[in-house]
């Protein structure tokens, strides 16, 4: 949804869609990108999905990661509001996180796309009754990213990583999705600055784009499910027994009972 004010992502509602690209690709080599956004819903426990804000190679493809297409080649800036991993995280919801891709690479879904995160940090952003921003910082081979959430007009770091290849000729871009859980996913404002590359000695990259740090890719595992221990299995083992022999006692009482005052109708 457009308006003169924002551009509505995703409203609060479920199974829901979007996303906005520029239509020029960036031929900027250092570059800041400040975008203001704001993530809010009626939900108050249980909201979601996020969004994602890119710098990639394909544009406009809809898809199953926050949006947008799995598999893509460039940079992506994840701003997860819920948890759909199964078990305990080492880090609370919301989540902020950067993926770097070549291609090759599947986000999981199931599991917040852990597996193949380089960096990130927790910010809590939903709800918020004063402006929201993130800055992403590109310059030379350095990845760094800032929050301005707490409405005291400060960037506060979320994470630095080196190592980080970028080329030139990809497209900025941003979008959100809804699943069972809701939310509006409004952006506000997307901004790009040059920044001086006086002071930039690395050389300029033409390949694909990748980070020295990050570690290799885990497979994919299912959550282990709860069983019972075989302390458990014995004690209820033993409880069925108890039971089983409850049962016989009170049946055979019974049963004498009965043949008790079938002797004495007899006489």
């Amino acid at each position: 949804m457009l308006t003169n004010n924002y551009i509505r992502l995703t409203s609060d509602h479920q199974s829901r869609q979007g996303a906005i690209w520029n239509s020029v690709p960036c031929r900027v080599r250092n570059w800041e990108l400040h975008v203001q956004f704001n993530v809010h819903g009626s939900g108050k426990n249980l909201y979601g999905d996020g969004f994602a804000i890119w710098y990639t190679k394909h544009r406009l493809q809809l898809g199953p990661v926050f949006g947008s297409m799995d598999y893509f080649v460039g940079l992506a800036i994840f701003l997860d509001t819920y948890s759909n991993h199964n078990g305990p995280h080492n880090h609370q919801h919301p989540y902020v996180s950067a993926m770097i891709n070549n291609g090759s690479l599947h986000y999981d879904h199931d599991r917040d796309g852990t597996h193949t995160a380089l960096e990130g940090c927790e910010a809590h952003f939903r709800n918020k009754d004063h402006d929201t921003f993130i800055a992403i910082r590109y310059h030379g081979t350095t990845l760094k990213v800032s929050l301005d959430i707490d409405g005291q007009n400060n960037w506060k770091e979320c994470f630095i990583a080196h190592g980080v290849y970028l080329p030139t000729g990809y497209y900025f871009g941003a979008s959100a999705a809804t699943g069972d859980l809701a939310d509006n996913h409004d952006i506000i404002s997307m901004k790009l600055y040059e920044i001086d590359s006086s002071v930039d000695t690395a050389p300029e990259y033409y390949g694909l784009p990748k980070a020295e740090n990050v570690e290799p890719p885990r497979d994919h595992v299912d959550d282990h499910r709860n069983t019972v221990s075989g302390w458990k299995i014995f004690f209820i083992i033993i409880l069925v027994l108890i039971g089983i022999a409850v049962c016989g006692v009170v049946g055979y009482v019974i049963f004498m009972k009965s043949q008790e005052n079938s002797r004495k109708r007899l006489y």
